[in-house]
This record gives structure tokens, C-alpha cells and sequence, in this order.
């Protein structure tokens, strides 16, 4: 398993190297809006996305993206235009941040079991194969072997509606899903072979070795409202990928000593210390153009079950 960066879910843009205007807007929303009600300006998000260097323009492609995949909406005809989070994009949001500050926080609880993968196809159904592998890598699969795919639990649901809606009509094609056991888990030629683990593992050092100097000047009282924003946002942007990479592996197939806990402390760490100083500095940015960003901004934090809260109880 290679360390791509998938789709978060439907309707969110996939993460890519550098400054991504729909991705950030997808951060910033999520991070610090919490109600359907709240009406935002076009020229609120110009001037947010601006304090990360991103164009008037780009900020409103991002805006027309995020619009045509169903995370936020027109409100009325008039100009120029006003958009509001829609109510699914809403329990989206907060399904996703509970997923992003709870990530890590408990070792999985662990059975043996994995749901594999088996299909063959036919040489002349490129396009079917490509549909396969495209689907299993984005339900959280790796290839074991060439035509085998493995992950971690027992819920084959998901996979198996989807086989039958790719390769049904797929002459040829032939397909199985089975829960499976490992006779030698730990082994050389056991499950964690399937997965670039050293690959995540440097993933995880890079997260740290990136963030590390901010977590001092964090703790040294070093960060303004304006750097907060910056700071606290690209840390949030950074770390969501890893919910979606790392395949949360029991410890006993995991190399000694895995960098995730070091990783998931920093970025807490973080993101809870800048957070009402982030949230002060976006309704500043956002008052000149949206007289009510007061009362509609907020941040969420982790409460001590790790899921996420809305600081200041607004929306």
C-alpha cells in the first residue's frame, strides 16, 4: 500500500502537494462554522482565504467547486452571492472532525479478522480492472498480492455491493469476498506485508519534524491571532490525511517504535492552544464583509472522549 492521499468523502477535494484553495476551504468550514443558518458572503471567504495567500480568484473557483460537489449552497438570487453550509454538509463536517481529533486515541480493538479480495478479469476489461482496484483502494484495501486485497475488520457490506455493481455486467469477470484469519499474522508473509508501513512511518516524521518548532513557540506564548490562523489550520490540514492512509494496524504487526502517538499528541497539542486565538482572528478578517461573523464563528476542540466540540457553543 503505497501513501496516497484519498478522497475524504463524497464531496470533499482530494488533498494534493501544495496550497489547495478547495481542500483549505474544506479545513476552514469545517473548522470554524458549525450552522446551516450562518449566511456567508463571497466576499467574507475571498478576504479568509486570502490570510493563506490564495487569489480572489482561485478563492472563488474554490468556492463554485465546493458548491457543485454539494458542500455548501447559494442562499437567493442576489449579488453578489451569499452561501451557506447545507445541513448534510453540516453532519458531514462534524462526522469528519470527530474522526480527525479521535484518530489514534485508542489502540483498535483487535479479533484476527480481515475481509479479502479475490478477482479475475479478463485481459480485454482494462477498464473494469481499473474500476476495481480504484474502488477497493478507496474502501481502505491494500493488494496482498496481485489479485488479492486485505483490510483490517469484518464488515465486507460496503465491498460486496460494490464488486456487484462494477463487474456484474463484466463478461468473464469473477469475484469473491471472504472473512479471513492469518495462520501466521506477525510473520514475514502475513498482512503487514501488504502495506508500506515504512513509508507511513516516515509520514508521521515528517508531520513531526515540520511541526515541531511551532509547538515550542506554542508553548513559549510566540503566536498572534494572525499566525494562529495560518498555523492552526495547516496543522488540521496536514493531519487529516492520516485517517485515511494509515490502516490503523494492530501494535503487534506495527514496526518499534511507531511515530503515530508522537504525531497525534503534537497536533493536539496545537490545535487546542490556538484555537480560540484562530477563531479571533478569522472574525476580524471576516467582520469587514460579514457584519454577523461574531456570531457564527466558532472552533471546535477535542472534549475528553475525543470528539469534536464547538468551543464557544455558537451556531
Amino acid at each position: 500500500m503505497s501513501v496516497v492521499v484519498p478522497s475524504d468523502d463524497a464531496g470533499v477535494p482530494r488533498a494534493q502537494a501544495g496550497p489547495n484553495p478547495q481542500h483549505l476551504l474544506a479545513t476552514l468550514l469545517g473548522e470554524y462554522l458549525d450552522s446551516s443558518e450562518a449566511d456567508l458572503p463571497s466576499v467574507a471567504v475571498v478576504a479568509m482565504l486570502g490570510e493563506f495567500g490564495i487569489s480572489e480568484s482561485s478563492a472563488r473557483a474554490a468556492l463554485s467547486r465546493l458548491t457543485k460537489r454539494g458542500l455548501i449552497a447559494v442562499r437567493g438570487p442576489g449579488r453578489p452571492p451569499v452561501y451557506h453550509l447545507t445541513p448534510q454538509a453540516i453532519a458531514r463536517h462534524r462526522s469528519r472532525m470527530d474522526h480527525f481529533l479521535s484518530f489514534g486515541a485508542r489502540p483498535p480493538r483487535w479479533t484476527g479478522d480481515w475481509v479479502t479480495v479475490s478477482f479475475s478479469i479478463p485481459q480485454s476489461g482494462q477498464a473494469p480492472r481499473h474500476a476495481v482496484r480504484r474502488t477497493l483502494g478507496s474502501l481502505g484495501f491494500a493488494r496482498l498480492y496481485d489479485s488479492v486485497w486485505i483490510r483490517p475488520g469484518s464488515d465486507s457490506g460496503p465491498v460486496t455491493r460494490a464488486l456487484h455493481d462494477i463487474l456484474d455486467d463484466v463478461e468473464g469477470g469473477r469475484w469473491s469476498v471472504m472473512h479471513t484469519r492469518f495462520d501466521e499474522e506477525a510473520g514475514p508473509h502475513g498482512p503487514a506485508a501488504a502495506y508500506d508501513l515504512a513509508g507511513l512511518a516516515a509520514a508521521y516524521e515528517a508531520f513531526i519534524a515540520q511541526y515541531a518548532d511551532l509547538r515550542m513557540a506554542v508553548r513559549d506564548g510566540e503566536i498572534d491571532a494572525t499566525r494562529a490562523l495560518v498555523v492552526r489550520t495547516s496543522v488540521m490540514d496536514s493531519w487529516r490525511k492520516f485517517p485515511d492512509i494509515d490502516p490503523d494496524l494492530p501494535g503487534h504487526l506495527l514496526p518499534a517504535p511507531w511515530p503515530r502517538q508522537v504525531a497525534r499528541d503534537l497536533m493536539l497539542e496545537i490545535h487546542s492552544a490556538l484555537g480560540a486565538l484562530a477563531e479571533a482572528r478569522l472574525i476580524q478578517v471576516a467582520t469587514p464583509y460579514w457584519p454577523d461573523a461574531a456570531s457564527w464563528i466558532t472552533h471546535f476542540r477535542a472534549s475528553e472522549n475525543f470528539l469534536s466540540v464547538p468551543a464557544g457553543g455558537k451556531g
